[in-house]
């Protein structure tokens, strides 16, 4: 199976590398070739390779900075999604688009089934609810995959960014109210290439799906659970949202419903207390 993805260096688009199955042969397509930005350049290049399936492992996901750069964030998030659903559409082949948490307003304790009622809180949100629509209109066979707080042991993330701050610091404060599922990049990688070997062999449906890590946990949670691990020891006081602003506003409840997922491909929630530590073996090792 010939399978063309969009995005090279990306947490989830290294780990597609990572865990490509034997007998797939995948393109990785840069901006150098593919420029998100350019919706037309996007879709040139899928009709150029004609492959048998398409991933979508590439956005911005500048969440803060879309603030000021919506119209940069809507094109690659938008308008890029649609133009490829577009094309694939056209030559018959399914796509898998990674989406995101972000396009539910957070509010409650119960998770998000997928066929709730959208209300994104920001830019990010928006620009991703956004090629989710486009993605449906073209009318292909498809999956968008909504995931949540992705992490690996490449690019930039909170655990990393944890490790480095609890190396330094004897005391972090870390936002306690906000609660979701971290997803290893791995994993979500590892669910892509099942979605996509699945829709190209006619099994599985379109649709939309959720795939977030167990158990849900808050940001000050995990940052405890990172500490444990990796045997660093710093105090870690849980605060309310409120004393940490940001420029984008966060839903405080990131709990997805992913048990259609299972029904349709098989796929459970991964623990992503084991995903942690093979992360942190990686850092380690520098594998």
């Amino acid at each position: 199976m010939n399978v063309l993805i969009f995005g090279v260096s990306g947490q989830v688009a290294t780990e597609l590398a990572l865990q490509a199955p034997d007998g797939v042969t995948a393109t990785y397509l840069g901006r150098d070739v593919a420029d998100l930005g350019d919706p037309a350049a996007c879709a040139a290049a899928l009709r150029a390779a004609a492959p048998d399936a398409v991933i979508n492992a590439a956005a911005y996901t500048a969440v803060d900075r879309a603030e000021e750069e919506e119209a940069t964030a809507l094109r690659i998030n938008g308008d890029s999604p649609a133009a490829m659903a577009q094309v694939a559409a056209e030559l018959g082949i399914p796509l898998v688009h990674i989406s995101t948490d972000y396009v539910f307003e957070g509010g409650g304790t119960d998770p998000w089934r997928p066929e709730d009622p959208t209300g994104p809180l920001g830019a990010y949100g928006r620009t991703k609810l956004a090629g989710e629509a486009g993605v449906r209109a073209a009318g292909g066979v498809h999956a968008i995959l909504r995931t949540s707080w992705v992490f690996s042991a490449h690019g930039g993330n909170f655990v990393k960014t944890m490790l480095r701050l609890g190396a330094e610091r004897d005391r972090l404060t870390i936002v306690a109210d906000q609660i979701g599922g971290p997803t290893p990049a791995r994993d979500i990688a590892r669910a892509c290439w099942v979605i996509a070997r699945a829709l190209a062999a006619g099994q599985g449906a379109s649709g939309t799906y959720h795939f977030s890590g167990a158990p849900d946990v808050s940001w000050a949670d995990f940052a405890r659970e990172i500490f444990a691990q990796s045997g660093l020891s710093p105090e870690v006081v849980g605060i309310p949202t409120s004393e940490f602003p940001t420029p984008a506003v966060r839903p405080p409840n990131s709990r997805m419903d992913c048990s259609s997922l299972k029904d349709a491909f098989g796929i459970d929630r991964p623990d992503w207390r084991a995903g942690l530590a093979e992360v942190l073996k990686d850092l380690e090792t520098g594998a």
